[in-house]
């Protein structure tokens, strides 16, 4: 077997995920070396090796195993790194899959731009593209830059990662969601070159697990614990403030938004969280000033709503679905009409995910 070009590293935590699936988009369907490292990730690997079929024989399979009983897929993650030799390392998950030729299509493009992060395309279950990152007028490939291309859009690092640059980059462990943020955000923001393979094969993104858990919200501090470590970056510590706005503005039309959503359902959960909430959003505009000036008129009035005393469910939830009125006034337009068009501002922004969400793959 060649020496491998990619690592690409697979955690899977149970015996229901369809390992076998994913294991063979990569191995089936690419020329180039590859080496496919599963994380059996506390469960007994051999539980996993069962699953994988021939695959597990496949000599450019490797089966690991990491048992720290904590329910992150950080921790697997992290372990593929550390054990990965190739010059690329890349992640998948475990529900996913890789349509055929990507990883080669990958990296063709990251060789010919010397990408050291080649982001994918990726395939909602929808069957639409990830409108995510919003790239300049949705056509940018080659020579992106995090503040004109919006990639703090991107949260998930999926396509190649140079190692040489960035092996030694972890996803953060011990948080119950947004381990991959300040991963992401690191590379976007001290990669020297980037790349997004826009038109080539997708990045499959499936949504048929069997055991996904739903649990209650957790304290809105929780699942913003990312924040802590992205603060203390000296990137993020010494960046202008237009890097500060863009980074937050996505963290509160993507990441706010969500956790008021599911923290206002009624008048008691309104009671309950809508301190940590305000506190939040004082906390974004503290680390962002002027960010508020780059939302739309409905993301202002979630806002506004949120911060009321007399915050009812109903309000809340009516405002957050006009949000999604993507045609409207309301929703295009920040306050400030002077800002209408500004880089980060609603209108761009839309109208560039819109013309990927639109887009179709080269012939």
């Amino acid at each position: 077997m060649p020496e491998p070009l990619v690592d690409l590293t697979i955690a899977v935590h149970s015996r229901t995920r369809p390992i076998a699936r994913a294991a063979a988009s990569v191995l089936d369907h690419t020329e180039a070396p590859v080496r496919v490292n599963v994380v059996a990730h506390n469960i007994d690997p051999e539980v996993i090796r069962e699953n994988l079929g021939g695959y597990a024989d496949d000599p450019r399979l490797r089966l690991l195993h990491l048992a720290d009983g904590i329910p992150s897929p950080a921790g697997p993650m992290n372990h593929g790194f550390a054990n990965s030799t190739a010059p690329y390392i890349s992640v998948m998950g475990s529900d996913d899959e890789l349509a055929p030729g990507a990883i080669d299509s990958w990296l063709a493009l990251a060789r010919r731009t010397g990408a050291q992060m080649l982001l994918a395309r990726i395939q909602l279950p929808d069957g639409r593209i990830d409108p995510y990152p919003p790239v300049r007028n949705g056509r940018r490939t080659e020579g992106l830059d995090p503040l004109k291309d919006r990639l703090p859009y991107r949260s998930a690092p999926l396509g190649l990662i140079e190692r040489q640059r960035f092996g030694g980059l972890r996803l953060t462990e011990g948080l119950p969601s947004g381990e991959d943020l300040a991963y992401s955000l690191t590379v976007w923001f001290t990669a020297d070159r980037l790349a997004y393979d826009l038109h080539g094969p997708a990045y499959i993104v499936n949504a048929d697990a069997e055991d996904r858990v739903t649990s209650a919200p957790r304290a809105v501090s929780e699942d913003f614990r990312f924040l802590d470590e992205v603060e203390s970056f000296e990137w993020f510590r010494t960046a202008k403030n237009a890097v500060r706005r863009a980074i937050v503005a996505k963290l509160i039309r993507i990441h706010l938004f969500d956790a008021v959503l599911v923290r206002t359902r009624t008048a008691e959960q309104i009671a309950e969280n809508r301190a940590d909430l305000v506190a939040l959003v004082d906390r974004f505009e503290a680390l962002a000033p002027g960010v508020a000036s780059l939302l739309s008129l409905a993301d202002r009035a979630v806002i506004d709503e949120v911060r009321s005393a007399g915050a009812t469910p109903e309000r809340i939830v009516g405002l957050l679905e006009a949000r999604l009125k993507y045609l409207s006034i309301p929703t295009l337009m920040p306050r400030n009409p002077f800002k209408a068009l500004h880089q980060q501002g609603p209108f761009r922004t839309l109208f560039a995910g819109f013309r990927i969400m639109n887009s179709a793959p080269a012939a």
